[in-house]
């Protein structure tokens, strides 16, 4: 049976298992309070923050949740990231190790 791309973020957290679901939550609320103006919208069947493109997409995987923040940001806070997967653009949280709140 064909898996239906979500349309909205809720209809998106909705089909997350609730492990990962936490802390999808918890990064939504963050980003949100830093970027209260951007808009929420699906785009490449992920949740995206959105000014005038997309600024901040985030994920959840079998194993892990992403956030893609893109590489400058990766860049930037490479030291406060250094107990965590990170790839070009991309940050990596466990499952069972939640994002930190900062």
């Amino acid at each position: 049976m064909k898996r239906v791309a979500p349309k909205t973020v809720d209809a998106y957290l909705k089909g997350v298992p609730q492990s990962a679901r936490a802390t999808l939550e918890k990064l939504r609320a963050t980003i949100k309070s830093v970027l209260p103006k951007a808009a929420e919208v699906i785009s490449y069947q992920m949740p995206t923050f959105r000014l005038e493109r997309g600024l901040v997409y985030y994920a959840a995987f079998k194993n892990h949740c992403s956030i893609f923040p893109g590489a400058r940001a990766v860049v930037v806070l490479a030291a406060d990231l250094k107990d965590y997967k990170t790839s070009k653009g991309t940050i990596q949280f466990a499952l069972d190790r939640p994002c930190p709140p900062a």
